[in-house]
């Protein structure tokens, strides 16, 4: 199952750009388990007068690079909390049942528009504190990595 993170914003500082790409990175080791390839696309913030406007163009822009995946995921400080291995189970059950892509969508600093959160499969909170976009990236990568050694039964997920 293919996977994509999309995100508003482009990641200017070098702490995540390194952590979100070394979870990409070890992420190549679970083709074994049916995930896979990672990816990652960036979009710039909109500009449009308005934080509906922006909400609006971003959406469009989000679901077009999201198009084809089958399963929508979107972080969302309104969605649901899941611990590692719901999240992991979850991922597993959408690979069961054949999602050939899924794609997670961050937003921009306005929130989602009506439009992305209609399409989500899965709104996903990561907490209930507020998270600056590259960390939340960083974070969503590092859960991803997480997810698939706890389907693979390795022992990096000790909880």
């Amino acid at each position: 199952m293919r996977i994509t993170i999309i995100g508003v914003g482009r990641l200017k500082d070098d702490a995540e750009r390194v952590l979100v790409d070394r979870y990409l990175e070890r992420l190549k080791g679970a083709r074994g388990i049916g995930l896979g390839p990672f990816s990652e696309k960036e979009l710039p913030e909109a500009r449009q007068p308005t934080a509906t406007e922006r909400q609006s163009f971003e959406a469009q822009r989000l679901l077009k690079l999201a198009d084809g995946a089958e399963a929508v995921v979107v972080l969302d400080e309104q969605g649901k909390s899941l611990t590692s291995h719901a999240f992991a189970n979850w991922i597993g059950a959408e690979r069961d049942r054949g999602v050939k892509h899924m794609a997670f969508v961050l937003g921009g600093p306005d929130g989602h528009g009506a439009e992305v959160l209609a399409a989500a499969s899965l709104r996903l909170s990561l907490g209930s504190m507020t998270l600056p976009h590259g960390l939340a990236r960083a974070v969503l990568a590092e859960q991803i990595y997480r997810a698939s050694t706890i389907l693979a039964g390795h022992p990096y997920h000790r909880g």
